[in-house]
C-alpha cells in the first residue's frame, strides 16, 4: 500500500499541487496555448501545391501520426472559441491556418504536454504532446487528411514564447511546463515525393 501511495505521489503530485494552487490551471494553459498563434504574424508561403494520391485504405477521419515519439491520434476541429473541447480530446487545429491541401500558409497543430488527470498514460503518449521536446532534425511526421498521406521532416526544434518562423509547412507546439508561458516548437516542411 506504501509503495503504490508513494509512486502515485511521485508521479501525480506536480499536477495535483499546481492544481491546488492554480484552480483555472485548465482554462489559463489552454488560453495561453491558444493565444500563442494568434498573437503572431502570418506570412504566406505561396507554392505550388502537393497533392498526394488518394488511398481508400487509410482512416476517414484526419489523423497526426508521429512514430520516433509514439503519437497516432485523431486531429480536432475547434474554433478559437471551442478550442478547449479540442484540446481535452489531444491535438488541435488551429483555425485560420493552413490544413495540407491548403498549403499556402503554416499547419498549425497545438497540444497539451502533460494533459488532465483522467488521461490514463497510454492516452497521454499517444494523444498528446507530452514526448514533443524528443522529436529531433529530420523525424518524420504524417498528417492523413481526406484519405491522403502528407509527410513532413522535421528540420528546427526551438524553445520559446511565440512561433518564429511562419515559413515551415507544419507546425506543432506546446506548453514546456505546467506553469511556463515557454513554448516547445517543431517545425517541418512537406516532403514532395
Amino acid at each position: 500500500m506504501a509503495l503504490g501511495i508513494t509512486i502515485f505521489l511521485i508521479l501525480f503530485a506536480p499536477s495535483a499541487w499546481y492544481l491546488l494552487i492554480s484552480p483555472n490551471f485548465s482554462a489559463n494553459n489552454a488560453k495561453t496555448i491558444v493565444d500563442t498563434p494568434i498573437s503572431a504574424k502570418n506570412f504566406d508561403t505561396t507554392q505550388e501545391v502537393f497533392t498526394p494520391a488518394f488511398n481508400a485504405s487509410l482512416p476517414i477521419e484526419n489523423r497526426l501520426i508521429i512514430r520516433s515519439i509514439g503519437i497516432d491520434t485523431q486531429i480536432n476541429e475547434a474554433s478559437t472559441v471551442g478550442y478547449e473541447e479540442a484540446l481535452k480530446k489531444g491535438v488541435w487545429r488551429v483555425p485560420d491556418f493552413a490544413t495540407p491541401i491548403d498549403q499556402n500558409k503554416s499547419i498549425i497543430l497545438a497540444a497539451h504536454r502533460f494533459g488532465y488527470l483522467i488521461w490514463s498514460d497510454l492516452y497521454r503518449y499517444k494523444n498528446s504532446f507530452y514526448n514533443l521536446p524528443k522529436l529531433k532534425e529530420g523525424d518524420i511526421i504524417e498528417i492523413i487528411w481526406n484519405q491522403r498521406k502528407y509527410i513532413y521532416g522535421v528540420y528546427s526544434l526551438q524553445e520559446g514564447d511565440m512561433i518564429t518562423d511562419y515559413t515551415a509547412d507544419l507546425i506543432l507546439y506546446t506548453c514546456r511546463d505546467l506553469n511556463t508561458s515557454t513554448r516547445i516548437f517543431r517545425y517541418a516542411r512537406l516532403i514532395r515525393n
